[in-house]
This record gives C-alpha cells, structure tokens and sequence, in this order.
C-alpha cells in the first residue's frame, strides 16, 4: 500500500471526483501536503485517506459534513476515548431517529400513492368501459 496518494488516485478509489476531494478538503475534512511549483500538487497521506473513507461513511449513513467532522477529529486525539464514543452513539441515535422518521413518512406517502392509484384505476374503469363499446360499434 503507498505512503501517499495523488488526488487522481484517491478519486479512482472510492469512486468519486476530484472535485467532491477538494470540496472536503475545503471544508476541513482534508488536509493534504502540497508540492510542486507553487504547490500545485496535492499529496494525501494514510491518514487523509482515513479521513476521506470514514467521511464517505458518514454521507452514507446521512450525516451532514459537520457532524462528520465532529467525529472524524475526536478520533484524531486519544483524549477521551470513552467521551468520543458516548458522542458518536448520540450522534447514531440522533441520525437513526431521523431515517425512521423518513420511513414513516415515506410508507405514508406510497399509501396515498396507492390510493390515488386504485381510485384513478376505479374512475378509468367506468369510463374504460364505455370508451371500448363506443370503439367497438364505430368499428362494426
């Protein structure tokens, strides 16, 4: 495994742009060495890839970058182990709440999809009915 990355390589694997890499980087999530003229290069380390892999975790499990980068640098200090693990478990919960809620209103929507759905069905077949027999002798 290397001992640095380029932007294009850390892009390649996670399947990601470039662009999506800077934006991180511009929101703290990163912190690349730059080299080159005038540090044109960036040159990520192990642990920007770290730092990248648990934030694209984060976005999965629907955390906004703050939050995100809340618990990506508690986990930069041994400190508190156990005060950075009660933080995440808050922060789990707190996100778990909100998708079930979503759930919740999601069901509630394709019900009323449904709904919709059989009384559109109900209505076309009342006037479905009397479209086909009208067709039917204009062809006789």
């Amino acid at each position: 495994m290397p001992t640095t990355y380029t932007i294009a390589e850390l892009a390649r694997e996670f399947d990601i742009t470039a662009r999506a890499i800077r934006f991180y980087e511009d929101q703290g999530l990163l912190s690349p060495k730059r080299e080159g003229v005038g540090g044109r290069n960036r040159v990520y380390t192990p642990r920007d890839r770290t730092r990248l892999k648990l934030t694209l975790r984060g976005k999965r499990l629907g955390l906004t970058l703050s939050e995100i980068k809340s618990i990506v640098d508690m986990y930069e200090s041994p400190k508190d182990t156990q005060a950075q693990i009660d933080r995440f478990l808050a922060v789990l919960g707190q996100q778990r709440v909100t998708l079930e809620q979503q759930r919740a209103d999601i069901e509630m929507a394709l019900e009323e999809i449904v709904a919709h759905e059989d009384e559109c069905r109900r209505l076309l077949g009342g006037n479905h009915g009397t479209r086909e027999a009208n067709a039917g002798r204009d062809a006789a």
